[in-house]
């Protein structure tokens, strides 16, 4: 869904305030690998139904993350697109993609909300397309590096022992 997430991001803080939760800001991503639930957003994507389960659980501390897409992660993506084994059109394309993807600088890119339930994080996080787009091509090029990263002169990569 293409959502305008730093309008959303207002909204959700007035809610947690309005309904007498406690606000622990964290980091995002904070919550991985963590035990967690994830929230339907596609069929429920009202975070407000989210909010009414917690409060029926008996929940007052409310976990809130958001995000800023930045300039340094199209930067830090153009590189590894370099490194990349994609063909030369393929690349180009991801290029123009990504250099498009810059008018988006500023922007709140991913909000995460969470709550704790008997040792479980039930969680609902939100993102807008273009940003699930960016982290398609993140992982589409992340797949695509050559195995220059390993060292031809250990190939066992440090686990061998020369003593």
């Amino acid at each position: 869904m293409d959502l305008n997430l730093d309008t959303l991001k207002r909204e959700i803080l007035d809610a947690l305030e309005a309904g007498g939760f406690a606000v622990f800001h964290s980091s995002p991503g904070g919550l991985e690998g963590l035990p967690m639930v994830l929230w339907d957003v596609e069929h429920y994507p009202d975070y407000q139904l989210f909010l009414e389960t917690a409060r029926k659980t008996g929940v007052k501390l409310m976990i809130f993350a958001s995000r800023e897409f930045a300039a340094s992660d199209v930067d830090e993506l153009l590189e590894q697109l370099e490194d990349s084994d994609l063909s030369r059109e393929e690349q180009r394309d991801h290029e123009r993609r990504l250099r498009e993807m810059r008018i988006f600088e500023g922007v709140t890119c991913t909000i995460e909300l969470a709550f704790d339930c008997n040792s479980r994080l039930y969680v609902y996080e939100v993102q807008p397309d273009w940003y699930e787009e960016f982290l398609g091509l993140e992982e589409e090029i992340s797949s695509r590096f050559e195995d220059n990263d390993l060292d031809s002169e250990n190939p066992l990569g440090g686990y061998f022992s020369k003593n």
